[in-house]
C-alpha cells in the first residue's frame, strides 16, 4: 500500500534525519507488524500555512491517488496569528482533498492535532506567552477534531505529550524548538493502533 502525508515542519522532520520523521517511524513499524505499507510520499516544508500546503498539492498534481493519507498542518498559521475562521476554512478543504487523495475513502484519512511548542526552550528565549500559544492552539484543535468527526476522518491527539515532554532536551533538535526522532517516536506510538485499526480493515 502506498502512503501520502501532508504537512509543515513537523511532518518533514525539520532537524532530524529522514528515518526519524515520524510517518516514516509509522511505515516502518506498521510493517514490522505485517501491514505492507510503503514508504510515504511526503508532501511537507518548514513554515507552510495551510494555504501553501494547499498551493503545494497544485503545484504536485497529477497526485493519483493513495491507500493511506495523514494530514497535520496548521502551526504556522498560529504563529503568523492567521484567524480561526481562516483556518477552518482552509482545512476543511484540505481534509476534503485528503479524503480525495485516499480514493475517497475517508476510513483511510488519519489527521494528527497541531503541538504546542509555546513550551519549548525557543518560545520561552523569544519571549513568547505559553498560555495564549496554548490558548490558541486549543482552538484550532478543536476544529480540526470537528471537522475530522464531521467528516469521518481519525483524529489523533498528540499535543498533550508535546505539552507534557516538549521542553525535554532530549525531545528536541539543536534549534531548541522542533521535535527530535524521540518526540516524534512518541507521536507515531499514539497514532499506530489507529493506523492498524484503519489498514487493518482493507
Amino acid at each position: 500500500m502506498d502512503y501520502l502525508a501532508l504537512g509543515d515542519s513537523y511532518t518533514i522532520g525539520e532537524g532530524v534525519a529522514e528515518d526519524g520523521r515520524w510517518p516514516v517511524q509509522l511505515a516502518r513499524t506498521l510493517r514490522a507488524g505485517g501491514i505492507e505499507l510503503d514508504d510515504p510520499r511526503i508532501i511537507a516544508t518548514t513554515g507552510w500555512t495551510t494555504d501553501e500546503l494547499s498551493q503545494a498539492m497544485d503545484a504536485a498534481e497529477p497526485l493519483g491517488t493513495h491507500d493511506f493519507v495523514t494530514l497535520l498542518i496548521g502551526v504556522n498559521n498560529q504563529y503568523r496569528e492567521r484567524s480561526e475562521a481562516e483556518y477552518r476554512g482552509d482545512f476543511h478543504d484540505l481534509l476534503k482533498r485528503a479524503i480525495a487523495l485516499a480514493g475517497g475513502r475517508n476510513d483511510r484519512v488519519m489527521v494528527l492535532s497541531i503541538p504546542d511548542w509555546g513550551v519549548t526552550p525557543f518560545a520561552i528565549a523569544q519571549g513568547r506567552d505559553p498560555a495564549k500559544i496554548a490558548r490558541e492552539l486549543d482552538a484550532y484543535n478543536a476544529i480540526a477534531e470537528e471537522l475530522s468527526e464531521r467528516l469521518g476522518v481519525a483524529f489523533v491527539d498528540i499535543t498533550g505529550i508535546s505539552r507534557e515532554r516538549g521542553a525535554e532536551k532530549a525531545m528536541l533538535v539543536e534549534d531548541g524548538l522542533h521535535p527530535s526522532a524521540a518526540m516524534y517516536e512518541l507521536w507515531m506510538r499514539e497514532a499506530l493502533p489507529v493506523a492498524e485499526r484503519l489498514l487493518g480493515e482493507h
